[in-house]
């Protein structure tokens, strides 16, 4: 049997604020049961009393976004103040840069083959 990764929960002292900045830096889709739909992976943002403010190893799970323009989705996450890890690079199989998210998760935008 072969498992499908249907979702994702993240879990945060502060799920709205989470919630909130995801859907304004990349714009999902509204998925059923409160998930935020990123092209059929679901993200579940919930609150949990078992994690901290923020994420103590957040290279342990990186999200990875791909875009179909990483520069022009690096300014759009300019504009909301992100706070970058890496900044936005061609690399060998693409451009890639990566931010971290109000809870302290390393998140990344990838636009491959560019």
């Amino acid at each position: 049997m072969t498992a499908q990764l249907g979702s994702i929960l993240l879990g945060s002292t502060d799920p709205d604020r989470l919630r909130a900045w995801y859907w304004v830096a990349l714009s999902p889709a509204e998925g059923p049961g409160g998930f935020l739909d990123f092209g059929g992976v679901g993200v579940l943002i919930d609150k949990r009393s078992d994690v901290s403010t923020s994420n103590p190893e957040p290279g342990r799970v990186i999200l990875n976004f791909h875009v179909a323009d990483a520069r022009a989705t690096a300014q759009h996450l300019d504009k909301l103040g992100v706070t970058w890890l890496s900044r936005v690079e061609r690399r060998r199989d693409g451009i890639f840069g990566t931010l971290i998210d109000p809870d302290g998760n390393y998140v990344q935008i990838i636009e491959l083959g560019a």
